[in-house]
């Protein structure tokens, strides 16, 4: 029997790398937010910062605080739906305004943490068992786009074009089913 079977149903595969999906619940209507040109991204996770006292020979060390870590997202460039477009969409969401010569004082805004949460909505990764029920659902708390790479060309490489998207929030959450115990657990609502 394999490991994964040994405890709990015996139909149940591990959880796969493939398996998974990404939204953003402020790119489309129900239903469209999910961004199906993802091609890879990184899951939630978090350091902890330390104190140290040190006494004679000795040194002691007492945990601080939870610093979550800056998250990545690979896209495919589609033709439609044009992810560049679609990028700077957001941006422009942000509050993001190019320089222009005839600045008026509807040109003054910026950007505001407010502004780029609005942006992307609410931002879940979902994994998926083999049936495409999600198994974990994590919740990006307060996510922005913090850098954006719109890729690279050249003649030697016949590879499809990606962008890279690194995302910044102050927490997640995560919703294991049937999982109470999970230290990021949360319940749905």
């Amino acid at each position: 029997m394999a490991f994964w079977t040994d405890v709990g149903p015996t139909d149940a595969d591990p959880k796969r790398g493939f398996r998974w999906q990404i939204s953003f619940d402020a790119l489309g209507g129900e239903g469209q937010s999910i961004i199906w040109f993802a091609k890879k991204v990184s899951k939630p996770n978090f350091t902890m910062t330390e104190s140290k006292h040190s006494f004679l020979n000795h040194n002691y060390y007492w945990p601080g605080r939870v610093e979550w870590q800056e998250i990545s997202l690979t896209l495919v460039d589609p033709v439609s739906p044009n992810a560049v477009a679609n990028t700077n969409k957001i941006i422009a969401g942000m509050g993001y305004r190019l320089p222009s010569a005839q600045m008026t004082d509807l040109d003054m805004s910026s950007m505001s943490k407010g502004k780029s949460q609005g942006a992307l909505g609410v931002v879940t990764i979902s994994q998926l068992d083999a049936n495409g029920k999600p198994i974990e659902v994590w919740t990006l708390k307060q996510a922005w786009l913090k850098s954006v790479k719109f890729g690279e060309l050249s003649y030697e490489d016949d590879n499809l074009v990606e962008i890279e998207l690194g995302m910044r929030y102050d927490w997640a959450t995560c919703e294991i089913d049937g999982e109470e115990g999970s230290p990021y657990y949360s319940t749905a609502g």
